[in-house]
C-alpha cells in the first residue's frame, strides 16, 4: 500500500505540462507539499492548470467533466477522495455517460473522512469503486496497490481512451486528535481558492491559444 505523497507525486510528476489536474482538499494539500518543494518554495513557479475542488465536496467529477468537454483535447486527472466521491455518486454515470475520452479519475481509497484529524471510517467499507465505475460505464477500472505499479500504470491509462477510473489504496494519514491537539481554523484562503485558480487557468488557457 502506497501514502498520499507518493500517489499524488506520480500525477504531478508525470503529467502532461498542458492537462488539467482537479484534487479533492486531501489532495490539494499534498499537491500543495510537492509542487512546493518542487518549486523550491517559490509558488510562483508552480505548475498551472491545477483547480482545487473546494468547497465543492463531491463535485470533483464534475468539474473535472466539465473541463473536458469543453476542452476535449486536453488531458484531464481527476484526484478524489473515497469519501468525498460517496457523496456525489451518482457523478459516476454521468461521466461514464458524457465518455469524455482523455479523463482519468483517480480515487484515493484511505478508508476515513477527515484524514489525519479524527479520521472517521468511511461508510460500506467493502465498496469497490472501480466495480462501481464499471457498473456505471467507465470504459476501464481497476484497483492499484502499489507506488511501483502506480508510477508504471500512469501514462498508459492516460494515453488510453476514457473515461478510466482507478482506486488507488492509500495507508490513513495517522489521526492527530487527542489530549492538547487544538484544531487549526481553516482559513478563508482554502474555501476562496477554487475562485482564483479558475480566473488563473483562464488566463493561462488564453495565452497559449
Amino acid at each position: 500500500m502506497m501514502n498520499l505523497i507518493q500517489a499524488c507525486s506520480v500525477v504531478a510528476q508525470q503529467r502532461p505540462a498542458d492537462s488539467l489536474l482537479v484534487a479533492t482538499m486531501g489532495a490539494m494539500f499534498a499537491f500543495d507539499r510537492i509542487e512546493l518543494e518542487a518549486a523550491g518554495g517559490d509558488a510562483s513557479r508552480r505548475p498551472p492548470g491545477r483547480i482545487s475542488s473546494v468547497p465543492l465536496m463531491g463535485g470533483a467529477a464534475g468539474l473535472g467533466l466539465g473541463l473536458a468537454l469543453a476542452m476535449p483535447e486536453r488531458a484531464v486527472v481527476v484526484v478524489d477522495g473515497d469519501a468525498s466521491l460517496l457523496l456525489e455518486l451518482g457523478g459516476l454515470v454521468t461521466v461514464a455517460t458524457a465518455r469524455p475520452d482523455h479523463f482519468l479519475h483517480v480515487v484515493i481509497r484511505n478508508g476515513t473522512q477527515f484524514s489525519g484529524l479524527g479520521n472517521l471510517a468511511t461508510l460500506q467499507p467493502a465498496l469497490s469503486f472501480a466495480g462501481l465505475a464499471k457498473e456505471a460505464g467507465y470504459a476501464h477500472s481497476e484497483v492499484i496497490d502499489s507506488a511501483e505499479t502506480w508510477a508504471q500504470r500512469f501514462p498508459q491509462l492516460l494515453s488510453q481512451r476514457g473515461p478510466t477510473l482507478v482506486e488507488l489504496m492509500v495507508e490513513p494519514v495517522p489521526p492527530r486528535t487527542g489530549p492538547g491537539f487544538e484544531l487549526p481554523e481553516m482559513p478563508d484562503l482554502q474555501f476562496s481558492r477554487m475562485g482564483h485558480e479558475l480566473a488563473a487557468l483562464q488566463q493561462w488557457l488564453g495565452t497559449k491559444t
